[in-house]
């Protein structure tokens, strides 16, 4: 874990700005070795709350333990901050100073570095009137086998449950299978 040093602010192309809620100095940067689909253990990269980084990094420890597979773990920047692009590409991501999604004028708790998509390609946000992202249909079974897949009694739900964060797979409308928040 380390502060938003010069060198990861520069990386933070799109991802920050000086009109976000979350002021760099609220934030840390944390490398999290994960289990990608090859089976290899691999380094990824978050932003997350600096208040929660020691959380995170104990639930990712307990996911490698679990042999929970990540296929990436790439800062949002890596696709120009674009929900869209680093969902299709089955990217798991935290901080991004954006809005929520339809809701004009309200900060997504990603913009505070208080929610985390996991595999948001193989976890999709399902409502009555949309798929996101559109090419994660074929996991709209929920029972199906595939590596990354997060259903209710995972280990992954467990081990953010037990930081306080919770599952948006378990909302009452719309399903966000890939999203964990707090607060």
């Amino acid at each position: 874990m380390t502060a938003i040093t010069a060198d990861i602010q520069a990386r933070m192309t799109s991802s920050w700005r000086e009109d976000c809620p979350a002021g760099l100095d609220r934030l840390t940067y944390i490398e999290l070795t994960h289990w990608n689909y090859e089976g290899e253990a691999v380094t990824g990269e978050l932003i997350v709350a600096a208040d929660h980084a020691t959380d995170i990094v104990s639930v990712f420890s307990r996911l490698f333990d679990d042999g929970y597979q990540i296929q990436r773990m790439e800062l949002v920047d890596a696709f120009d901050s674009d929900d869209n692009l680093s969902m299709a590409a089955n990217n798991t991501s935290a901080f991004n100073c954006r809005e929520v999604a339809w809701s004009p004028g309200v900060w997504s708790r990603h913009a505070f570095g208080l929610a985390i998509d996991i595999n948001p390609l193989v976890n999709p946000y399902v409502s009555a009137t949309r798929l996101l992202p559109p090419e994660g249909a074929e996991y709209l079974d929920r029972t199906i086998d595939a590596p990354g897949l997060i259903g209710p009694n995972d280990v992954i739900v467990q081990a953010f449950a037990d930081i306080g964060w919770r599952w948006g797979g378990f909302w009452n409308s719309a399903k966000d299978y890939q999203h964990f928040d707090c607060c």
